[in-house]
């Protein structure tokens, strides 16, 4: 049986429309914890600058343990190590809620299960990104990544609001609980699945020194450096937005937990949206990379002045739109110049400088949101993404793209596209989701 690559094809796999169905109610789940956790960060601390910490011990562990989870992922089965991660995950979730039903939380404790979560979750990312593709095979590969990315864009917009109504009317312990069953969803999925229709997977050749190698390639071509430099600083300051929205519904707006909701909602629409009009632009080069980091800045520092909640919402639009621009052109034009032979390993160190910022990031950002401003903290990200276009400008401004042929073209800028919106999902929900499968 033949099928055609895109569209909805990835939906004749049984095992994929199970994994889809799980993984939807999961996503759901992790943005209405996302909310909540915020919230409750900022009602036991009262500190923006915990904030931050708490999302760097969330992210630290991908950095630490990414690497081996991978490697792990190749050696085992990935639907049996799935199911442990998913029961892992739910215990932690539903012992948070009990902790917050019974008035048992305290600081340390949030760093500890915020820890666990990113520990969980930096082997399940790892696993989950590779195990679709034993689920459609090489054909459906496309379809299967952009339907979980419009599913993962679904549950964007519609979890935060939900939490919101959930938190106002029954408190912050309801999200935690509810996530905790969410991720009974996607193990009830995986135990429903045919393992006599999974791909066989393809045992993976390593190698000493390939990731040096890359690293090299990046560094000796401006045209790879130069991108890559600019993801490390626009990365570490201005996608920081599961500390910098919370902090503008409590404070700036007077809003408890629904505002919250709204403003990532919001976020979820923009980057929607942006997805959208940024496949109308044509080919990626690194000028539009450079245009991209400069509406970025432009559109968060046009949120930082708005006076009212409302008027904040509406430019949130064009930061979730400029967030995706930002992120698309950069994976783009990092993939139409990098050699094929070291592609992979380049965009996997432009995945690491994206995340691995986050530690970094986080804690500055929520420091300049308790002591300055939260105002302040989209002040700091929309002039790094000014400053870093400016100073980038004389090497975009050089910089050629290798030439491909058409149908090769519009694969890499149709994946930047849906990699891009998920990503931007990732960094905003402080517990990455779905990161793009690796090319």
């Amino acid at each position: 049986m033949s099928s055609k690559p895109g569209g909805f094809a990835a939906l004749r796999h049984r095992n994929f429309r199970l994994y889809l169905m799980g993984q939807g109610l999961s996503q759901a789940g992790t943005w209405m914890q996302t909310v909540a956790m915020g919230w409750l960060v900022l009602k036991v601390t009262g500190s923006g600058g915990m904030l931050g910490l708490v999302s760097a011990a969330q992210f630290t562990p991908t950095l630490l343990f990414g690497a081996f989870a991978g490697t792990l992922a190749d050696r085992h089965s990935r639907w049996h190590m799935l199911q442990i991660t998913q029961v892992l995950a739910t215990v932690i979730a539903i012992a948070l809620g009990l902790m917050v039903v019974t008035d048992t939380i305290s600081v340390w404790s949030l760093f500890v299960l915020a820890a666990a979560f990113g520990t969980v979750n930096a082997f399940d990312m790892s696993i989950r990104s590779s195990f679709v593709y034993e689920l459609v095979g090489p054909d459906d590969i496309t379809s299967a990544v952009g339907i979980g990315s419009t599913t993962n864009n679904i549950a964007r917009i519609v979890g935060p609001g939900i939490a919101g109504v959930l938190i106002a009317a029954f408190g912050l312990a309801v999200p935690f609980l509810v996530n905790g069953v969410s991720f009974l969803a996607i193990t009830v999925a995986l135990l429903l699945m045919r393992q006599s229709e999974f791909v066989p997977k393809v045992p993976v050749k390593r190698e000493k020194g390939q990731v040096r190698e890359g690293i090299k390639v990046v560094w000796a071509d401006s045209r790879l450096r130069t991108p890559m430099l600019m993801t490390v600083v626009i990365g570490m300051l201005a996608y920081e937005n599961q500390i910098s929205l919370p902090l503008f519904a409590k404070y700036t707006f007077d809003r408890e937990a629904t505002g919250y909701g709204i403003l990532s909602s919001v976020m979820g629409v923009g980057s929607v949206v942006g997805g959208l009009l940024i496949a109308r632009f044509g080919r990626a080069t690194h000028k539009r990379l450079g245009f991209a980091a400069a509406f970025l800045g432009g559109s968060m520092l046009l949120a930082a002045v708005m006076p009212t909640f409302w008027t904040m919402s509406a430019a949130l639009l064009l930061v979730g739109a400029g967030s995706v621009a930002f992120i698309t052109m950069n994976s783009a034009t990092l993939q139409l110049t990098s050699p094929v032979e070291v592609r992979g390993r380049v965009m996997a160190l432009y995945i690491t400088a994206i995340i691995g910022t986050t530690p970094i990031g986080g804690p500055i950002i929520g420091w300049i949101g308790q002591h300055i401003d939260p105002r302040a903290t989209y002040i700091t990200g929309g002039l790094a993404c000014l400053l870093t276009a400016a100073f980038a400008w004389p090497s975009l401004r050089r910089s050629t793209e290798e030439v491909l042929s058409e149908e090769e073209e519009a694969a890499i800028y149709r994946s930047a596209i849906i990699d891009a919106e998920t990503l931007v999902g990732d960094l905003d929900s402080e517990i990455p989701i779905n990161l793009p499968t690796e090319k």
